[in-house]
């Protein structure tokens, strides 16, 4: 933060340019104070002064109660360290727990009731969440869900400026933002005049002060504070050689201790610098005094980041790693528990055994916890270090490797380390794991799109477990197979292999295999039209009660898959959205993908294209999807671009079609196939939308009624004289049979606009003709309301509407007058409450606004549009 710095090194705390941000802190607490509980966002660069501000309000607020916990960049981070620290300080139950093995949502709950506690404002801070684990980011979304009617303030700091769109802690602050007890505070570096204040009295040039330090209060503070006199010359570039320049006036033993603080990190146990250092009382009075390091009860910590990155970076490598070693000897006497802490250190120090031993205890409590990224880290940390190991535990390594990649959607980092596994299983003649792995091994197939592969390496698992005997590997194996052959369309053999999973599972207790038995049997009965939702409902209280995190999210997903098909979206959106935020809790990304990639098609359908494309966007950016995840997306891309004539849209659509043909998964063929067919005949080509409705028709008998359904109708639509058996759904039945306005009324029933207008196409009547164009019209769907003028021409209408107006056709992204001041306001940084406030339009509307133009700009984040905006010259001059 921005201090008044005189030349005799005194801080005096005055605040520079933080009124607004502090005013607003201060509203937000007494919200919470009210019951109203909120999270706040305080973002800014390194340096920008977010934990002075929130300081500064801890003494505005002397009579809340306030916890604190902290992220720490040294190292992959223990799961919850913040929670860890604020147990700390709140003790009680969630300190109790703290201690045993207590599952995530144990410790969730704890930490909820503690803070939530009637009687007085409960003030939580969580610093750096940048460096966050994926558990403490889960930590983050259950608090911000459920606070907002409590007596809560809870402060996130984190840096933003190195943030990239794919980044996980980037996706998931953009959801906490959309929560309705979210607020949002940015802190900008200082401007000039600040700086003046700032250097007022120390010699130095305030312009060039301002231009060397970018404004940053840290940098301009450390830069007056080293005392380096009025020569411009003698100004290090940037604070690391102000911050040494300090370090030189330490004594030779405080300069040592100073280095070892530096390594262990950010936050510095004070009883662990005693042990590692036999450092004097004098000695830690030396570095506090020297502004380097301030108290914070039994612990020191660095005053910045930046600090500790100089000092540690000034530290001979020939002498880190025994540094590391004596901190690791430290951490050992304390009998400290942070196996990931220890895995660093051991590292670091070179010390192989010891990484290995803590690196593994440290990615299996992380894999508990649902922190999987840092599980896959530890993991990785592990085998580096397995080389002369006896093949059997470095093949457990490499399987925990690969389950954590793949629950991560890390699809080909998963297939490299299976095969590994796989290989030492075989070396080490260990025929059961080796067949289990070869069913591991199918499920990263499936993920690369070797669709061919996947049920002969199955087989091949079976040839081996089956001789063995009933396991908890055959019982995994039959259920995997299982699934394999429905999505292939082979009802009846994945039934009875269900049924064979579930015959040995259930003797056994093998949960897992039961709930892939109940979740294959519920969707083969939804494809033959049955009563699907109950061995669905079973699989996921199995999933859920039990800690099945993988099998609860593949189950929610399948739920919420089969509604979508079944177009019953209401009754699907519980499913997604408890899904989702099940996924997200728990790290399951590979699932919350799916299930993003599914509501993208729902949206599509229910003629929510600016959504849908945002969605879908948001999927595809992202470097992690595997192909299969990355289809529905890409689906939903190629035909809403399709129908508002994208020139990228047979693209997208190319793709999907790619992977869908590898995975030879008779729904997805489909789908895409279906889509092409429609994009084709948009663009007037007949031949080859029939043909495209012809090839999906292959595939007729084995899909439900729906997909029947619609292959139907656009093998009807495009010409074609081919037939299809078997029942087909009732909007379609009534299309086929010529009866297009009960279909329409369907149609429109189920929420489908789009749908409603080609069904009115098929009518001669004037009536049905205008209200489809002016639906189309509506939707933004200028290819098929072309088609629907070609007809109503054709017939003799006249007054037929001409499309879009002039303004929005000649946009060079097609936006609207009023997207377009969106916008702009967009790029000036205003909230969605702020446009719709200059727009006097509801803040509603803006949201569809601002999906609209984030759509048209193929951004993920307003972040994104903005930057789009200013590269293709959309932007207006900013307001003054």
């Amino acid at each position: 933060m921005a201090w008044e710095v005189d030349t005799t090194d005194t801080v005096q705390m005055q605040l520079l340019e933080r009124e607004s941000p502090l005013a607003s802190l201060a509203e937000y607490a007494g919200e919470a104070r009210h019951g109203e509980g909120r999270l706040v966002l305080v973002a800014g660069e390194a340096g920008v002064g977010k934990s002075t501000l929130v300081e500064h309000l801890q003494r505005d607020l002397p009579d809340a109660r306030w916890s604190w916990g902290a992220c720490d960049g040294l190292f992959t981070p223990r799961p919850l360290g913040p929670l860890f620290d604020l147990a700390g300080t709140l003790g009680g139950e969630l300190l109790e727990l703290c201690h045993t093995s207590a599952t995530r949502h144990e410790l969730f709950d704890a930490a909820l009731r503690q803070v939530s506690k009637p009687g007085l404002l409960n003030v939580v801070v969580i610093e750096d969440v940048h460096w966050a684990d994926e558990a403490t980011v889960d930590l983050l979304r259950f608090l911000g869900r459920r606070l907002r009617n409590a007596s809560v303030l809870l402060v996130v700091t984190y840096r933003d400026e190195s943030l990239t769109t794919t980044d996980p802690l980037h996706v998931a602050l953009g959801e906490l933002a959309r929560q309705r007890s979210t607020r949002r505070i940015w802190l900008a570096p200082l401007s000039p005049d600040a700086v003046r204040v700032l250097a007022r009295g120390c010699g130095l040039d305030a312009g060039e002060l301002h231009r060397l330090t970018a404004g940053n209060p840290f940098f301009v503070t450390e830069v007056v504070r080293a005392g380096l006199g009025a020569s411009l010359g003698a100004i290090p570039p940037s604070a690391r050689d102000a911050v040494l320049a300090r370090v030189v006036r330490l004594s030779g033993e405080s300069r040592t201790v100073l280095d070892v603080a530096a390594l262990i990190g950010a936050r510095v146990e004070m009883r662990l610098l005693e042990s590692v250092t036999s450092c004097s009382p004098s000695v830690v009075d030396e570095l506090m005094a020297s502004g380097l390091l301030v108290g914070d009860g039994t612990w020191l910590r660095f005053r910045h980041e930046i600090a500790r990155l100089a000092v540690e970076e000034a530290i001979a490598a020939h002498r880190r790693g025994p540094i590391h070693a004596e901190i690791l000897g430290g951490m050992r006497c304390l009998a400290c528990d942070d196996d990931a802490r220890m895995a660093f250190h051991a590292e670091a120090a070179g010390d192989g055994e010891a990484t290995i031993h803590h690196a593994h205890r440290a990615a299996k409590r992380a894999a508990e916890l649902a922190s999987h990224r840092e599980a896959a880290a530890q993991y990785q940390r592990a085998v580096r270090f397995s080389s002369g190991r006896e093949p059997a535990f470095v093949a457990g390594l490499y399987d925990g490797l690969a389950d954590e990649l793949l629950l991560l959607d890390r699809w080909q980092d998963a297939a490299d380390a299976t095969a590994q596994a796989l290989a030492l299983w075989r070396s080490a003649g260990d025929r059961l794991r080796e067949g289990d792995t070869l069913r591991r091994l199918a499920d990263t197939l499936y993920l690369q799109c070797r669709g061919t592969e996947v049920a002969t390496t199955m087989e091949a698992a079976l040839a081996i477990l089956e001789p063995l005997g009933p396991s908890h590997e055959l019982a995994r194996t039959y259920g995997a197979l299982a699934l394999g052959r429905m999505v292939l369309g082979d009802n009846d053999a994945a039934i009875e292999l269900a049924r064979r999973a579930q015959a040995i599972a259930e003797p056994l207790g093998v949960s897992e295999a039961i709930i892939d038995a109940l979740n294959t049997k519920g969707c083969v009965i939804a494809e033959t039209g049955g009563d699907w939702f109950g061995p669905m409902r079973r699989a996921l209280e199995i999933a859920t009660s039990g800690g099945f995190g993988e099998h609860a999210g593949r189950t929610f997903a399948n739920i919420y898959a089969i509604d979508c098909q079944q177009r019953r979206f209401a009754e699907g959106e519980r499913y997604y959205v408890d899904g989702l935020a099940y996924c997200d809790e728990h790290d399951i990304t590979t699932y919350s993908n799916w299930l993003r990639g599914d509501r993208s098609i729902a949206l599509e359908r229910l003629g929510r294209w600016d959504e849908s494309l945002a969605l879908a966007t948001e999927i595809l950016v992202r470097s992690g999807p595997s192909p299969p995840n990355r289809m529905a997306s890409l689906t939903s891309r190629g035909i809403i671009g399709a129908r508002r004539g994208d020139s990228d849209a047979c693209d997208h659509l190319d793709e999907a079609m790619a992977v869908a043909d590898s995975t030879d998964e008779v729904e997805r063929i489909v789908l895409v196939r279906l889509a092409r067919a429609e994009a084709n005949w948009l663009a007037g080509d007949q031949d080859s939308a029939r043909h495209e409705a012809e090839l999906a028709a292959h595939r007729s008998s084995a899909c439900n009624s729906w997909d029947r359904g619609a292959i139907a109708s656009w093998l009807r639509r495009t010409g074609s004289t081919r037939s299809i058996e078997g029942g087909l759904a009732e909007p379609y039945r009534l299309q086929i049979e010529g009866d297009w306005d009960k279909a329409a009324q369907l149609w429109s029933n189920l929420g489908c606009p789009y749908e409603v207008a080609l069904a009115l196409l098929a009518s001669t009547e004037e009536a049905a003709l205008r209200r489809a164009l002016s639906i189309l019209a509506e939707l933004g769907a200028p290819a098929a309301a072309r088609i629907a003028r070609q007809k109503m021409r054709a017939l003799g209408l006249r007054s037929i509407h001409s499309g879009p107006r002039s303004a929005t056709r000649e946009h060079p992204l097609g936006l609207t007058k009023r997207e377009h001041e969106v916008l702009d306001l967009i790029c000036g940084g205003h909230t969605n409450a702020e446009i719709a406030a200059r727009l006097f339009i509801s803040t509603r509307t803006v949201d569809h606004h601002v999906s609209a133009v984030l759509a048209k700009l193929g951004a993920p984040t307003r972040t994104v549009a903005a930057a789009k905006a200013a590269q293709l010259g959309l932007v207006n001059a900013p307001e003054t």
